[in-house]
């Protein structure tokens, strides 16, 4: 099992998560009542939709982490899952997402996810596309 499907079966258990196809046409994507929150795109790359508030509070910390890819403007952020660490990393941030979704202004709508907008390069070296 890959690291994305054991996330995607951990997160369909929450209550307040739906599944369905990404509306971006490539993966499966989570929704809240509100919104599209996850989608996963591959084994290994997860977008998760943030609020611009959300991103703008954990700016530092998402930059610090090698597993978090920002799009300048983009209230996504791009989760390259590497490990079991990088797994709890999206289930933290699934949960700060839900809840920035209920606070969400209206004007932070929602925007395209960052599929084919980021390149994750691994860890170690190397390109990956």
């Amino acid at each position: 099992m890959t690291l994305a499907q054991r996330a995607l079966d951990r997160l369909q258990a929450w209550p307040d998560l739906t599944p369905g196809p990404a509306s971006c046409g490539t993966g499966r994507a989570l929704r809240s009542v509100r919104d599209e929150i996850v989608h996963f795109h591959s084994d290994r790359d997860v977008d998760l939709h943030l609020t611009h508030r959300a991103i703008q509070r954990f700016q530092y910390d998402l930059g610090g982490s090698s597993a978090i890819r920002l799009v300048p403007g983009s209230r996504w952020v791009t989760v390259h899952l590497d490990c079991d660490t990088d797994v709890d990393l999206l289930l933290s941030l699934v949960s700060i997402a839900l809840k920035a979704q209920q606070t969400r202004p209206a004007a932070d709508l929602p925007s395209e996810c960052n599929f084919h907008r980021v390149t994750v390069l691994p860890r170690g070296g190397g390109a990956e596309v």
